[in-house]
């Protein structure tokens, strides 16, 4: 299988936070891969969360994401899109 990403991933547990646009709402996720230009997120389901919004790390760090793909409970995203939360 070729690999399409940019940098590779490396293997995370990690819990993080979906922050939709404005700030008022939220899902909780697992980080399962990083690498410095996106993640796999891993949820319950990802019914309800938009394409573009800003994801906190356990850490209190922030990015913004761009969903690059997605099936019902797993999400892959790439870091960079401005969205303010």
């Amino acid at each position: 299988m070729n690999e399409r990403r940019a940098q590779p991933r490396s293997r995370a547990l990690k819990a993080a936070r979906i922050i939709l646009p404005g700030g008022y709402s939220t899902f909780d996720c697992m980080v399962r891969n990083l690498s410095e230009g996106g993640a796999k997120l891993v949820m319950e389901t990802t019914a309800g969360v938009p394409d573009e919004f800003n994801l906190r790390f356990e850490d209190g760090s922030m990015r913004p994401c761009r969903a690059c793909w997605r099936n019902a409970k797993e999400l892959g995203v790439s870091f960079g899109t401005a969205n303010a939360a």
